[in-house]
């Protein structure tokens, strides 16, 4: 998985006293509050489809997939279709475990991390 956290994210919560898991969320995986918010509501409401998770976040449904799509590309949520018995389908949406959020969060910060030091290791080099 290769994600690029915003710097600037770090900075901004290194200023603050206290972040809470949303914000470090969205720092870390360079996604926006509201989609950390929505892997939030999903732990509250697994199996939810992306109609009623517009009902509990108060956000119109092309809001909710696409914070969905994006949470799903970092694999902080997994997607499933249900068959309905009239006919069609819809799909059903759960958050990654908190455990296993929590390993990915992470993951991802030590492998930016070794990112950044390679870039100071390198820095000047070229000119030398």
């Amino acid at each position: 998985m290769s994600t690029n956290p915003d710097p600037g994210r770090f900075r901004n919560l290194m200023l603050e006293n206290e972040p809470g898991f949303e914000d470090v969320m969205a720092c870390v995986f360079g996604i926006q509050r509201h989609q950390a918010r929505m892997y939030t509501a999903l732990l509250e409401a697994p199996g939810s489809t992306a109609a009623e998770l517009a009902d509990i976040v108060d956000r119109d449904r092309s809001n909710v997939n696409r914070s969905l799509t994006a949470l799903r590309e970092k694999d902080l949520a997994s997607r499933q279709r249900r068959l309905l018995d009239s006919g069609g389908h819809v799909y059903q949406y759960t958050a990654t475990p908190i455990e296993e959020a929590r390993g990915l969060m992470h993951e991802t910060l030590d492998e930016w991390c070794v990112y950044v030091h390679e870039l100071i290791d390198d820095f000047g080099t070229d000119s030398i």
